[in-house]
């Protein structure tokens, strides 16, 4: 099967023709989890992996895992797969381009008549992304044991809509155990959403692993006041604290470079009147390092930080830490059949740590696994004009085929 290829045209129109489920008018996708546009994706997937001769099973999580048969079904299935969730502003990419890969190595091993040893599954994670419901990798994390299924159930969104109620109003709340489900690899295929190697001109990246991840929610309190007549001296003006606070954690990253990076993504102000000061600011902190040392560090300087404007200023702070996610380092077996896979293709490469966090993160703690990076356009991702070139899509499906027939081979 050395000169086995998918097809590169049929993959690329999969991937336009599953985003115009939330599509936008800018060209990209806004397909929150559990919304309706994510149900619509999601029957469009389970209909596609049945027409493809694989049979469907969700969890009571939402995953879906579709399976191929293997010559022997008491072997564990070799897994592909990613999410189809997007950010509110996302693009046509990130998450389900490793899903409808793993899709397409299904139908170009069924058009090649060719059946692996063990069976081969295709998995869409519920929340990867975390933006409707916080923390992000909710059910990979809860099929790895790192959350418990109750407390996803528990999370509310933005309006106070619980995850559990939304996964069984979109009518996907499956019967089957959440982690019941042994995997004997998984392998998941992404876009980079850095600028490395389109700078590099790779067009793979064997990924060796994913940096820490720190997540923390600040709620400062001051005083609401009328923005004419209260004099400078006399305010406890809560916008103001956090926008020193927004500078500093800033400085936090560049403290530590020049591989540390910190975001303040989210800000809401109340009461959010243009003649009020503002009484109180809730916002976002994201702390990244591939060391987990160097995170803590950060951590500690961010407490210290808010703690200190805060007494500056004479307002409250409330800070919390709300998610983590170590550094870990994937699967050598897994990463050694990528990078076979890119050398027997003559694709260039190179390894890259990932700076962003995937459901390979958590499935690494229940299963060899490995991830495989194409260049995305200026490396921007999270934004509805993240692009990617077809022939670099079409060179990642390979690598992931060749990497998974690789990895089943060794199990003779």
């Amino acid at each position: 099967m050395q000169n086995l290829e998918v097809n590169s045209q049929r993959l690329w129109d999969t991937i336009m023709e599953t985003a115009k489920f939330g599509g936008t008018a800018k060209g990209g996708v806004c397909r929150l989890t559990l919304t309706d546009a994510d149900r619509e994706v999601r029957d469009w997937f389970v209909r596609a992996c049945e027409l493809a001769g694989c049979t469907v099973t969700v969890d009571e999580m939402g995953n879906i895992f579709a399976r191929r048969a293997g010559k022997d079904s008491s072997l564990p299935p070799i897994a592909m797969g990613s999410h189809l969730d997007t950010q509110p502003s996302g693009g046509k990419f990130d998450g389900i381009f490793g899903v409808l890969s793993g899709l397409e190595v299904v139908r170009t091993l069924n058009e090649a008549g060719y059946t692996t040893n063990a069976p081969l599954e295709v998995i869409n994670w519920t929340n990867e992304e975390g933006s409707r419901f916080t923390p992000p990798m909710l059910a990979s994390g809860v099929f790895a044991g790192v959350f418990e299924r109750d407390f996803a159930y528990s999370i509310e969104d933005g309006e106070g809509k619980k995850f559990g109620a939304e996964l069984e109003r979109i009518g996907y709340r499956g019967q089957t155990k959440c982690g019941d489900h042994k995997l004997g690899a998984y392998f998941e295929l992404h876009i980079e959403q850095g600028p490395v190697l389109e700078a590099e001109n790779k067009t793979i990246g064997v990924v060796t692993g994913v940096q820490g991840q720190r997540w923390y929610e600040v709620t400062v309190v001051g005083r609401e006041g009328h923005a004419g007549t209260t004099p400078m001296p006399m305010r406890r003006d809560a916008m103001l604290a956090c926008a020193r606070m927004v500078d500093r954690v800033n400085e936090i990253a560049l403290n530590h470079a020049p591989l540390a990076v910190s975001t303040v993504g989210l800000v809401r102000v109340s009461p959010n009147s243009r003649n009020v000061i503002a009484g109180s600011v809730f916002f976002t902190v994201d702390l990244r390092h591939p060391e987990d040392a160097v995170v803590d560090e950060m951590g500690r300087e961010l407490e210290v930080m808010v703690n200190q404007v805060a007494d500056e200023m004479k307002l409250e702070v409330k800070l919390e830490n709300n998610w983590n996610s170590p550094a870990m380092k994937f699967d050598a077996a897994c990463m050694g059949v990528i990078r076979a896979a890119a050398e027997e293709l003559n694709y260039s490469y190179r390894e890259i740590v990932s700076g962003a966090g995937h459901d390979a993160v958590y499935i690494a703690r229940v299963a060899p696994t490995g991830m495989i990076f194409i260049p995305c356009e200026g490396g921007i991702s999270h934004n509805e004009a993240e692009k990617a070139k077809p022939e670099d899509v079409a060179a990642g499906a390979n690598v992931l085929l060749h990497a998974v027939l690789a990895y089943d081979k060794k199990l003779r």
